[in-house]
């Protein structure tokens, strides 16, 4: 309950104190090429509940239709888009999820319905909390890591979570994020049985 609390408080100041920036950022974006400011993805939740995930679109219209994974020089990027993944910027309205209830501050990322059908039952398990936008996976190497090592740290997380836990990652995150660090992979860390997973 606690860390719901948080969440909320959280994600509520977020958005009040960023509302300028959402402003300039979906300016920027409707100027620059056709289609929405935000991305919306059906994504799996906790105890496997989808919902729709907001990001501010960085890529051109249906590029999803063309495959999952993202290579740094990708021409289906759009040129906000490039300083938005760069800067993690475009991750900002999930900032309306947690405050939803669909996500939390920190917990393992949320994924695609056809990555949670290839889990085993050990790797379900981090569906056992909310997804989050940051999580223990993305500071120990992000896309950078394997996907089974990914779900490995995020069970870890599920059996470790504590409040200091969550500090902890956020202080981490912060670091991950100055530094620019697992933005971007080689296309063999997304492979989950033969599909491209999602870049999270």
């Amino acid at each position: 309950m606690l860390k719901r609390l948080l969440d909320i408080l959280v994600s509520l100041a977020g958005l009040i104190v960023l509302s300028p920036l959402f402003a300039v950022v979906a300016s920027w974006i409707k100027l620059d090429s056709r289609g929405p400011v935000f991305f919306r993805q059906e994504r799996v939740g906790r105890g496997g509940r989808p919902f729709t995930i907001l990001k501010f679109r960085t890529m051109v219209v249906d590029a999803d239709k063309s495959g999952f994974y993202t290579a740094e020089n990708d021409p289906r990027v759009t040129r906000p888009g490039r300083f938005l993944r760069k800067t993690s910027l475009d991750e900002l309205p999930q900032l309306v999820n947690i405050l939803r209830g669909d996500m939390s501050i920190v917990g393992p990322r949320p994924t695609l319905a056809y990555q949670v059908e290839q889990y085993s039952p050990h790797q379900r398990r981090r569906l056992e909390v909310r997804p989050g936008v940051t999580g223990w996976a993305q500071i120990h190497g992000r896309n950078t890591l394997t996907w089974p090592e990914r779900i490995e740290y995020d069970v870890w997380y599920v059996d470790h979570y504590s409040l200091w836990l969550d500090l902890r990652i956020l202080l981490a995150t912060f670091g991950v994020w100055l530094r620019g660090e697992g933005v971007y992979a080689s296309k063999d860390k997304f492979v989950v049985s033969g599909k491209d997973a999602d870049r999270l």
